[in-house]
């Protein structure tokens, strides 16, 4: 091999280098990192400065035109499924179903359904009574309980849309958020399961993760309850219709049966649109669940808007992801990045797990790590020539990487620490084998699915 070819390289580990350099030492946020690692390192390679902010405005505005709509919708979404007591009829009617011997596996599908619509962090907390409960009844420790229902949180967070993360990568790489969907539901359920009762199931064992005592729920943690709240299957009707719309779309799309008149094609695409079919679940959860149960339209529109102060975050960073990827792609070293990579027969799935899980153990935020992982693959895939389905298996390859190996640096690791009363050592010991198990189970789940699709 030449020296050449390793200049990209060396360049573009450069810059994620920098990039940690300032999110864990300086403290700048990661947003501004983003942006100033992607204008340093466009003048760095050569790029004549206003082709820098030509790039840094494309790659921001193209980005964001996709995702501030998704992720608003979904944050809206969950927001009203929160107020109207949606998550709760599931979570205590999956339990009644399972029963108590079978709580596990009812807290791995509910943490898996919830987290869809809903923030990891506002699913804990509304959800913390419920394991509480059930570690007093059954005397058991409570981390029977919450490492199944975290662990299915967790899948969802980082593999099935419309949460923030899959949302990012599936516009950064231009991959059809149906694939993801169903890629995201296929990997993300075993590893849910494998990384939730079954460790559960052995961490209990542990003489050290035994007899924690949670700490009790200040006022602020506690959530106001509507008096007449949505049943079970209408909060799962509002998370199941906007999937089952973006399915359909890009299956019906992927097969283009001829049976299916042209019109009729476009219509089913347009209703099956993420922008459609959030829209619609938006509006059916402001009717079914809030208006239809008494919840008056002004606690929903507050309900909404407090929603959208942590997605604006997201999609801010999630935009500067955009402009980093947009720089490789303009200034050439991500055309030459990827020829180095197919030149030596790298693995795209391998690169785009290792990349995300580098960052994402470097710096804790896996949304960040989802984000960089995707910037840096973006030039490869497009050079490859890789669509639809390996597109898809790709977003989760990233996932999984950005999902693994969870500690003292992510504030995910401190939220489930504070709220289960666990120490720094016990939280290592459960919470990081859980993630890690994540990450590990859904890329070799997508490696498998890669030989068939």
């Amino acid at each position: 091999m030449s020296d050449m070819p390793l200049l990209p390289l060396f360049a573009t580990a450069g810059a994620i280098l920098a990039l940690l350099f300032l999110v864990l030492k300086v403290r700048l946020p990661a947003f501004l990192s983003l942006i100033l690692i992607s204008i340093v390192f466009g003048l760095t390679v050569g790029m004549d400065p206003s082709a820098v902010i030509e790039a840094v405005r494309n790659g921001m505005g193209g980005t964001l035109g996709f995702v501030a709509v998704v992720v608003g919708l979904g944050a809206m979404m969950g927001a009203l499924l929160e107020a109207s007591g949606g998550v709760e009829a599931i979570s205590n009617s999956l339990l009644k179903k399972f029963g108590p011997d079978r709580a596990p596996t009812a807290l791995t599908l509910i943490g898996f359904l919830v987290s869809i619509p809903v923030f990891f962090d506002v699913a804990l907390i509304i959800l913390l009574p419920l394991l509480l409960g059930l570690s007093e009844r059954t005397g058991k420790s409570i981390i029977a309980f919450a490492i199944p229902l975290t662990a299915g949180m967790v899948v969802t967070h980082s593999f099935v849309p419309p949460t923030p993360g899959p949302i990012a990568v599936a516009e950064i790489l231009s991959a059809d958020l149906g694939w993801i969907i169903l890629f995201g539901i296929i990997t993300g359920l075993p590893a849910a399961f494998i990384a939730g009762p079954m460790l559960a199931s052995q961490l209990v064992k542990l003489r050290s993760l035994q007899n924690i005592t949670p700490p009790d729920l200040t006022p602020a943690d506690e959530i106001a309850r509507p008096s007449n709240p949505a049943g079970f299957s209408e909060a799962m009707f509002i998370i199941i219709a906007p999937v089952t719309l973006i399915l359909i779309a890009t299956v019906t799309k992927a097969v283009s049966p001829d049976w299916i008149p042209p019109q009729a094609m476009s219509t089913i695409g347009f209703v099956g649109h993420p922008f459609t079919a959030l829209l619609i679940a938006c509006l059916l959860a402001w009717w079914l669940l809030g208006l239809r149960h008494g919840l008056p339209a002004e606690n929903l529109r507050e309900a909404c808007a407090r929603a959208l102060e942590p997605a604006g975050l997201v999609v801010l960073v999630t935009g500067a992801g955009g402009a980093f990827k947009q720089i490789l792609v303009d200034s050439g070293t991500g055309t030459l990045l990827a020829e180095t990579l197919l030149a030596n027969d790298m693995p795209l799935l391998l690169f785009g797990f290792l990349a995300a899980f580098i960052v994402r153990v470097s710096q804790g935020s896996a949304t960040v790590a989802m984000i960089t992982g995707a910037g840096l693959c973006a030039p490869v895939a497009e050079l490859a020539g890789v669509t639809g389905p390996t597109l898809g298996l790709l977003v989760i390859a990233i996932a999984s990487g950005a999902s693994m190996t969870s500690h003292v640096n992510d504030s995910g690791f401190w939220l489930v620490s504070r709220y289960l009363g666990l120490s720094e050592a016990q939280t290592l010991k459960s919470w990081t084998v859980m993630t890690t198990i994540i990450g590990l189970v859904g890329f070799g789940m997508a490696c498998l699915l890669s030989l068939v699709f």
